[in-house]
């Protein structure tokens, strides 16, 4: 009878865990399958979703993705987007919150060639070189009020690094982790400059929902943000497995290329708060920055409070 007691908690027990696993979520990603993301899919392959009782399905973006207002929308409940898209869809009413921010240093900036000598923005600015430079981004119009006696002949950005390769005297906006290596893959000596450094600073690839979905279906949110961390970890340790799916997802980054990006992009995830707080948390005084910036920049009309921007998880 013991046995029989014992066998038939085991089965409800299994059965509890297999409906818990049925926990089915999309996650909508803001660009293609990339390193920046290897958390994401180190959690699908190495079966880190399942654990935690999820079961995601990953929608790769890509140019002019809308991750914020699907997410607004509520087409689906979670994606990723960048801090100042967060700032920029409150103020506007959008109800969208941050939950696990993957970069803690912002990976935007400005590519140049080495042999011009630039030292610092300072330097690219003043040169009266081509600026390659989509104006309406947040980090650009900050650049541009910073430098605003700027000489350089800003110019729009087309995408890709073609005009790049051809004109050695050509600077253009990046990603650190991508179009600098597609560069070097190219034979080209790359000095990159991190728009952190000029002192813009939004957190990069965050974790979103609504208010509505934290309330709604809170252990479901802590779920997705315990696997995000622990697949971003993994990741960092190993991002073979997670590298060789998203090379199949995304041809354009070959192998190579992506192991380089994860090894870069680890001094973007990791900083002082990370070692205290854990990978992917955020702080208070950072968004409260943000939202000043921005504010300056015009960019919204009224501040939002900080404490409403994000969760801690």
């Amino acid at each position: 009878m013991i046995f029989f007691k014992a066998l038939i908690l085991a089965i409800v027990t299994a059965l509890q865990f297999a409906q818990a696993a049925d926990t089915e979520i999309k996650l909508a990603l803001n660009w293609k399958p990339e390193a920046e993301f290897g958390g994401i899919y180190q959690a699908e392959v190495g079966g880190i979703f399942k654990k935690h009782g999820l079961k995601v399905e990953i929608l790769p973006g890509g140019a002019g993705t809308p991750s914020v207002q699907i997410i607004a929308g509520a087409k689906i409940d979670f994606g990723i987007a960048s801090a100042d898209e967060i700032v920029i869809a409150q103020s506007r009413g959008a109800k969208v919150v941050a939950l696990f921010a993957t970069y803690q240093t912002n990976a935007q900036g400005i590519m140049t060639h080495e042999e011009l000598g630039y030292k610092s923005f300072a330097d690219v600015f003043a040169s009266k070189n081509k600026l390659a430079l989509q104006k309406g981004l947040p980090y650009a119009m900050f650049l541009m009020q910073k430098y605003k006696d700027a000489k350089a002949q800003i110019v729009p950005y087309l995408g890709g690094i073609s005009h790049f390769l051809v004109d050695k005297t050509y600077s253009q906006q990046c990603f650190i982790t991508s179009e600098p290596l597609s560069a070097e893959s190219k034979n080209q000596k790359v000095k990159t400059f991190l728009v952190s450094e000029a002192g813009f600073n939004p957190y990069t690839t965050v974790l979103i929902t609504r208010e509505d979905v934290i309330k709604a279906q809170p252990e479901v949110v802590k779920q997705l943000v315990a696997a995000m961390r622990e697949g971003l970890s993994e990741y960092q340790k190993n991002p073979d497995q997670a590298n060789v799916l998203m090379n199949k997802l995304n041809p354009s980054m070959d192998l190579e290329t992506l192991k380089k990006s994860a090894f870069i992009q680890k001094a973007l995830i990791e900083n002082a708060d990370t070692e205290k707080f854990g990978i992917g948390s955020m702080s208070q005084a950072r968004w409260l920055e943000l939202v000043d910036q921005l504010y300056s920049l015009k960019l919204i009309k009224k501040k939002v409070p900080a404490d409403q921007l994000f969760r801690n998880m």
